[in-house]
């Protein structure tokens, strides 16, 4: 297997919130929605999460889950999407993604949507906090 490397557009895109049960937890720069990013720390080669071997699939599922409820409770979004795409970028990851009604790009999807608003740094601070605390991120 290859060293795991954050691939440089999700790097570029997102900010750094921690790290926990091997994979990288990312909040996507655009504050039009509570956008988080799992990436598990495996090699350019797993692309898809049926790719995973049993136990980290369960761990990374888990994950989402927990990610889920975080998103949900923290930022009480309408409606929760998530999805592992890898149509732009091949890294595996997966998106847990808060909409709501009237949000920037309601209700279409928010990849046909190109307006950004980057978080702001004492924003971003707080949520990495709370997902810190609910995640148990390092």
């Amino acid at each position: 297997m290859s060293s795991f490397q954050l691939h440089p557009r999700l790097a570029a895109g997102a900010h750094y919130l921690g790290a926990v049960s091997g994979c990288q937890v990312l909040l996507k720069d655009n504050a039009h929605y509570p956008w988080l990013l799992i990436v598990p720390e495996v090699g350019a080669e797993v692309e898809d999460l049926h790719q995973l071997e049993v136990g980290r699939y369960g761990a990374v599922l888990q994950l989402v889950r927990e990610a889920s409820l975080f998103v949900s409770s923290y930022f009480q979004p309408d409606k929760l999407n998530v999805a592992c795409l890898g149509n732009e970028v091949r890294q595996l990851h997966v998106h847990v993604l808060g909409r709501s009604e009237g949000d920037a790009a309601w209700p279409g999807t928010v990849w046909a949507n190109r307006e950004r608003i980057g978080w702001e740094i004492e924003r971003v601070a707080e949520i990495r906090a709370a997902a810190a605390a609910a995640l148990g991120l390092c």
